[in-house]
Parts: structure tokens; sequence; C-alpha cells
């Protein structure tokens, strides 16, 4: 008889409440480990006392804190986060919503297996603001980019994008909730299947097996 598949090991990262953490904890709980293919083992963060730390706290699974302000350097920051994660021997790294710029020692460590969302189509619209500059410039569609982490701002290789149709009433705060809800989604698929099935990547192009 086969054996079964062994569930890959998340460290998810947050920065503040969470709430594509929770999406993910909640897949797991409701698929059950074995069909999801994954299970988080560590949350860290850049910050303590965030409801992100509280919600993994809540689910009975370990946590760590890395402030950048505890370093001297950044780099030092990063290589510290970058042992902090090591200690949990994760497959793949996901960014919950975790709003600092990691460095050369993290990707040396997880570079093409660091998962990432962004609230646009990317390549269109990077940055801190891509709800707002993509509002601004008049876009009829835009959405949320689930993609590989590199040494760029928001430039590693698409895994896979939702469509969020753009209304004549939206400000940013009215599309952004509404891209949010296609983003959780959008993660809770892309990290199941990257964990069921595995992935390579073929210069730009991410292959799910």
């Amino acid at each position: 008889m086969a054996a079964e598949p062994v569930a890959k090991r998340l460290v998810v990262l947050v920065s503040g409440s969470g709430t594509n953490l929770q999406a993910l904890l909640d897949a797991v709980a409701a698929e059950g480990v074995a069909a999801y293919g994954a299970r988080i083992v560590a949350v860290g963060a850049d910050r303590g006392d965030i409801e992100g730390l509280a919600r993994a706290e809540r689910a009975g699974i370990p946590t760590f804190v890395c402030r950048v302000k505890d370093f001297a350097a950044r780099e030092e920051w990063d290589a510290a986060l970058a042992e902090a994660v090591a200690a949990h021997e994760p497959d793949l790294v996901v960014s919950a919503g975790f709003m600092k710029v990691v460095g050369k020692e993290f990707l040396a460590r997880y570079g093409g297996r660091f998962v990432n969302t962004h609230p646009a189509l990317l390549p269109s619209f990077p940055g801190a603001h891509g709800v707002r500059d993509a509002l601004a410039y008049g876009v009829k569609v835009t959405g949320c980019t689930v993609h590989f982490v590199d040494d760029g701002v928001d430039t590693g290789p698409i895994i896979a994008q939702g469509v969020v149709e753009v209304r004549d009433e939206d400000d940013e705060s009215a599309l952004h909730e509404r891209i949010k809800e296609v983003e959780r989604r959008l993660l809770v698929e892309v990290v199941g299947r990257l964990a069921r099935n595995g992935h390579r990547i073929e210069g730009r192009k991410v292959v799910i097996q």
C-alpha cells in the first residue's frame, strides 16, 4: 500500500491583524492536514502584541517575534529572521501581510519558497499603494497576485492572479475590501496546491506539478 504523502511544513509571517493567516488556519482545520497537504508549524512577526500572533496562539501554534529595532543593522535583522524561520524547518514560507522587505540572507535560504500576496495585477501597480494607484489610474479591472518573493519590489515569479472589477462608486477602502476577499481565497488555494503537488520555476513561469 502506498505511503501517505507527508504534509508540508508552513511558517507564516504576519505584521497585523492576520486575516490571511486565519484563512489558512481555517482551511487546514476544515479540510484536515492530510487533505490540504500542509500544516502551519509556526507564526512569526516583526512586532509584538498584534492580533495575528494572538490568532496563532489561540490555535496552539508556536510564535516568534523578530523586530528590526532590536538589531544594529538591517542585515543583522534579516539573518536573525532567517534563523528564526529555519528553526521550524519549513518547506514553504508564507507572507500573510508581512510588511517588511527581507534581504539577501533570507532569500538565499527561501528564494523560490517564499510566497507573498499583492493587491493588484502585477506587474502593474507594485509597491505599498497598489489599490490606490490602480484606482487613480482609472483601470476597469484590478485584483490580486500571489507570487514568489525575489530581491525586487513585487517582481518575483507570478503563481496565480484573481480579478476584481472596479466599480464607479469605489473608493480605496471599498475596493481593497473586495480585493482582500479574493486574495484570501486565492492564497489558500495556491498554498494548498503548492504543498500537495510541488512546483518548479522556469524563468519567470511557475509550474505547479
